[in-house]
């Protein structure tokens, strides 16, 4: 499943994206981007930025700090207004959700 781009301005949604490669999953070596834990990307007018993304599991580890981190790293970006992060499990995630590369990188193919 491929992350939906909405998107006023393509440069910060570009950096954003940039960005959400550099954080990882702890007990996963692949980043966040190539798991596939980010449903959506939305970059409005005023450069407000919403990150619509998932966990592995529920029960996650990092379920508390890892939400966190992305939406500072967000927010630290030149040219972000404002960034949230919203926490979903539907769809819950799964192996398939992985890009070639993360699959790859694990084993899976």
């Amino acid at each position: 499943m491929a992350a939906v781009i909405n998107s006023k301005n393509e440069e910060l949604s570009t950096k954003v994206i940039d960005m959400l490669k550099t954080c990882y999953d702890p007990e996963i070596p692949v980043d966040i981007w190539e798991l596939g834990l980010i449903y959506e990307v939305n970059v409005n007018e005023t450069n407000d930025v919403v990150v619509t993304m998932t966990l592995t599991s529920p029960s996650c580890p990092v379920a508390e700090s890892l939400p966190v981190e992305v939406e500072q790293k967000i927010k630290d970006l030149e040219g972000v207004t404002s960034a949230r992060i919203e926490l979903t499990f539907d769809p819950p995630w799964e192996k398939e959700m992985m890009s070639e590369v993360a699959q790859l990188e694990l084993g899976f193919m």
